[in-house]
């Protein structure tokens, strides 16, 4: 299997290849046919992973509160900050680990549930990566596109939305390579006779102000609420609005869109997250998440307008404080992260709270601090401004 690694990434697989490869990973584990349990459309929503990504946790709960089933297996993370389920994780009593047969009650029952994936699911996908980690050959498009949609496939939506991040804080960093994996994994969802659209979005920032697992937590709380960052609101939204248009609903994503916008209006979001919460054990309640012993306010050195923020600075200095793993076996701390304050095109002044350290000890605090401050660039003219939506792909 290394020498096969070997030779994918020097010479490639072709779009048939790339099938192949991925039937026969979901065909290594059980599959799970959503459609037949639940006796409807059920969609789904990925993301390939950035700095702040907290988008599923706002979209699901929309989704579900217009009425339709959104069933999503999902991971750990490794490196900048938590996986999704490390943000769950972040709330007291929540269980990612349901069966089978809890999951899809759930999403029949309560219309949303979101868990962790279990081992007898595509569980060659988990042994080859663990080969490609080791033989330098996680950097190819069709490994890449096999491994996330034998994931999804075998998990059993109707519909996904693959969410493609592009830029500094993400594994694509050019347009370009990120609309050839986007099209090899909609070619791939066409094939398993899935629908799948792709968003292409922007990693040059953090997403939102919040990058930790508990922050991002309460950053969903306040989007669902509708006070959530622009930028988030926009991508939540978004990917809201094509989940409507593929479900039985009947309607289009600018139909979608009005929907996905009315349901955070009109409070059924927040209250079918809270219904979500409960319903895996944990307390909906924003005062349970935990918090941080300190707290740092990160200062503008001087009046100007914020030109750029590295996302995987700032991500790495969240790794540092605890909110990521260095190796799977870390321990993560739920409470500590970063707010940015201040995103690209924001005007600040000398002494004006840029971003907010949340540490466990003032050492680290100071540590953190430094090292956001540097992932700030300043400009004295105002930046062009730029969609967090860069192109739609399906």
């Amino acid at each position: 299997m290394a020498a096969f690694a070997m030779a994918v990434y020097f010479r490639g697989l072709d779009g048939a290849e790339t099938f192949a490869l991925t039937d026969a990973m979901i065909r290594s584990g059980e599959t799970i046919d959503l459609h037949a349990a639940i006796g409807r459309k059920v969609v789904d929503k990925h993301s390939t992973g950035g700095v702040g990504d907290k988008t599923s946790l706002a979209v699901g709960p929309i989704v579900a509160a217009c009425g339709v089933p959104f069933g999503k297996m999902s991971g750990r993370g490794l490196g900048h900050t938590g996986g999704t389920l490390d943000k769950l994780e972040s709330i007291p009593g929540f269980r990612v680990e349901l069966t089978t047969d809890e999951f899809l009650r759930q999403v029949r029952d309560g219309g949303l549930a979101i868990i962790g994936q279990g081992a007898t699911l595509v569980p060659a996908d988990k042994l080859l990566y663990g080969l490609r980690d080791v033989t330098a050959t996680v950097d190819n498009v069709s490994l890449i596109a096999a491994s996330i949609m034998s994931k999804k496939i075998a998990a059993g939506a109707d519909a996904i939305v693959l969410d493609v991040k592009v830029g500094d804080g993400a594994f694509m960093k050019t347009i370009e390579d990120a609309r050839e994996l986007a099209e090899m994994m909609l070619e791939l969802g066409r094939h398993a006779r899935r629908e799948v659209a792709c968003v292409l979005t922007d990693m040059d920032q953090p997403l939102g102000h919040a990058v930790g697992n508990a922050l991002e937590i309460r950053e969903t709380i306040a989007t669902l609420r509708g006070d959530g960052p622009p930028d988030f609101t926009e991508l939540v939204l978004a990917a809201s609005a094509h989940l409507l248009a593929f479900s039985d609903l009947g309607v289009d994503e600018a139909a979608g869109r009005q929907r996905a916008a009315a349901a955070v209006r009109d409070g059924s979001a927040l209250a079918m997250y809270e219904r979500w919460i409960a319903a895996q054990g944990g307390d909906p309640d924003e005062d349970a998440l935990p918090t941080a012993p300190v707290v740092l306010d990160v200062d503008a050195p001087g009046v100007g307008y914020v030109g750029a923020i590295g996302a995987v600075d700032v991500g790495m200095a969240a790794l540092r404080l605890g909110a990521g793993r260095h190796t799977k076996d870390d321990r993560i701390d739920h409470a500590v992260g970063v707010l940015c304050l201040k995103k690209r095109g924001d005007r600040v002044g000398a002494g004006e709270a840029l971003a907010q350290v949340h540490a466990h000890d003032d050492r680290s605090a100071a540590k953190a601090a430094e090292e956001v401050l540097a992932a700030y660039t300043f400009t004295d003219d105002v930046p062009p401004a730029t969609s967090i939506v860069l192109e739609t792909i399906g």
